[in-house]
């Protein structure tokens, strides 16, 4: 029998493959092992939420004199029909770009030889965590208490629609009122706030890796030490943040069609929400900062020795003092390896002081930064002609 060590181990991680939910879905025939059957899942769920209410307005219909009816409900459409098989959708899209993230980790030699066992216990770890059935019941009583309350106070609109008449202070539920409020919506909310707590998982595996004596590299070109691939990795999440865009375009759009707002008097909101997102997503990694900020000196420091003491020889060979010619070296000089080997090292030693202390670039911050705000680009029609947005596109562009 072989036995494989700690060495030879792959490191197994997935924030997906796990929990209550998944494994209802498994025995529901709605997911397979490797998170097969999706059609079949994102059906399901518009199923669930979407189409009853559907069903229930054409039976019980809208009352009378209402704004906003089930049909021309933007925020409603939005996201049952599109967050919410963008969030499921998700699922598959994390799982394969995580895993390769976490084995990068081995397969570098970021994280060193004596420190693999530690690294497969911070696995194991997060995959209890990601498996705990008293998380997602403390869940479900967070959304069916603070989340009712936050829909009822903060989101629900005020204005009679087809899901509600407004009774004094009360919120007067209709027929299909109430599968919203009590089915839909809470499904919307678990699968959502499921995916932040996924997060924050996935940020607890990455303190614990950070206080692990890393590996870094000050010269890797990456100019992360070697951790460049945490800010690509980061990508993996640009659903969840498109599904957040399209939700709070639903929300917006409804407001301004049927409570009379103006799109720029949101202009703050929406910049802050991007922001608050892209720093949800990539604010954490900040966790590697101590060790990048330590290997970028000690870098400095060991490349600007070794710069010193490689300038000064070249010198001594190339630049003799004095009356004394460097004719003789002419024609030696032109077939030496010395001017190559010293250029070479100045562009290490520049990798070494580009290096930044964040394993992110501002590239890795406009994407995720463009992906949120993607879905709230059609609200500029509310307040420009489609034609003179086009022509303000093509100005920009060319």
């Amino acid at each position: 029998m072989i036995i494989q060590s700690p060495l030879q181990e792959e490191p197994d991680f997935s924030l997906v493959l796990g929990g209550p939910l998944y494994q209802f879905l498994r025995r529901a025939r709605l997911e397979g092992p490797a998170l097969e059957l999706l059609p079949r899942r994102v059906l399901f769920f518009a199923l669930i939420t979407w189409l009853p209410l559907a069903l229930l307005t054409l039976i019980a219909g809208n009352p009378s004199g209402v704004k906003l009816t089930f049909l021309h409900d933007i925020e409603a459409h939005v996201r049952f029909l599109i967050a919410v098989p963008v969030l499921i959708g998700a699922e598959l899209i994390i799982h394969r770009r995580l895993r390769i993230t976490v084995k990068r980790f081995i397969e570098r030699g970021i994280v060193r030889p004596r420190d693999t066992p530690k690294f497969h216990n911070a696995i194991e770890a997060a995959t209890r965590l990601r498996n705990s059935l008293a998380l997602e019941l403390a869940l479900l009583v967070f959304i069916y208490t603070v989340g009712q309350w936050f829909w009822r106070s903060q989101t629900s609109l005020e204005t009679a629609s087809w899901y509600r008449t407004p009774e004094g202070v009360h919120l007067g539920l209709t027929l299909p009122g109430y599968w919203y409020a009590f089915v839909s919506l809470p499904i919307f909310q678990f699968i959502l706030l499921r995916w932040y707590i996924r997060t924050f998982i996935w940020f607890q595996f990455l303190w614990r890796i950070s206080k692990f004596d890393l590996h870094l590299l000050p010269a890797h070109p990456d100019r992360a030490g070697g951790l460049g691939f945490l800010g690509v990795g980061s990508y993996a999440f640009a659903p969840i943040l498109f599904a957040q865009g399209v939700v709070l375009a639903g929300l917006i759009a409804n407001r301004i069609l049927y409570q009379g707002h103006n799109l720029l008097s949101y202009k703050l909101n929406i910049v802050a929400f991007v922001a608050v997102f892209v720093v949800f997503i990539l604010g954490p990694l900040v966790v590697f900062t101590p060790q990048l900020s330590a290997a970028k000196r000690r870098g400095l420091g060991e490349y600007g020795t070794l710069a010193s003491s490689y300038v000064s020889e070249f010198e001594d060979k190339w630049l003799p003092t004095g009356n004394q010619k460097s004719d003789a070296h002419g024609d030696e000089l032109l077939g030496s390896g010395d001017i190559q080997s010293l250029a070479d090292l100045g562009n290490s030693f520049g990798f070494v002081r580009e290096m930044r202390f964040v394993p992110f670039s501002l590239d890795d911050v406009f994407r995720l930064a463009a992906t949120t705000a993607a879905p709230l680009l059609p609200l500029l029609l509310t307040i420009m002609p489609l034609e003179e947005l086009l022509s303000r596109a093509i100005k920009i562009i060319f």
